[in-house]
């Protein structure tokens, strides 16, 4: 079993049931494999959550990269839509399930921070440019708790509106 399918059990497990639900032998449960295969790719519970938390970011970091527009703002639009359409919407749960260690969240706080510091005041308008990505925060949590709630057309839509607005 690969590393990214026992984190994949994991974050479905805190989908559907929340932290109290995420111990090790459920995850390993969900995955189909032994305690014993889960243990080789995550001693503890600790190191199962950060490895949600760095693949979190990691993923969203070469969402990021893969956009060729021209402001960051641009590119975090293209991201965060990217991630909505592709099913990436593990940010609820990976908070969920660290939620409980301070520790275990500093990295996505920190991630946070830079994805919304990032080149702020180069952009042409630098409140446009946190309001679009404030919504884009949005949209993302709204979709992690509802994926089926806008159509393809309404992300289209939506993606139109925050470029717009830039």
């Amino acid at each position: 079993m690969r590393r990214d399918e026992l984190l994949d059990a994991a974050e479905d497990l805190l989908c559907d049931q929340g932290s109290a639900a995420l111990t090790l032998s459920a995850v390993a449960d969900r995955a189909g494999v032994s305690k014993g295969g889960l243990l080789y790719h995550f001693a503890t519970k600790e190191a199962l959550i950060k490895g949600m938390v760095e693949r979190l970011i990691q993923e969203f970091d070469e969402l990021l990269a893969a956009q060729d527009d021209a402001t960051y703002t641009e590119r975090y639009v293209g991201a965060t839509l990217a991630a909505v359409r592709q099913g990436k919407l593990r940010r609820w749960a990976v908070v969920t399930g660290a939620s409980g260690n301070i520790f275990l969240l500093a990295p996505l706080r920190e991630a946070m921070t830079r994805w919304h510091r990032e080149e702020l005041a180069d952009e042409p308008d630098p409140l446009a440019s946190q309001v679009v990505r404030l919504a884009c925060e949005g949209l993302w949590d709204v979709a992690s708790h509802d994926p089926e709630l806008n159509s393809e057309s309404d992300l289209r839509a939506l993606e139109a509106r925050l470029r717009s607005m830039l």
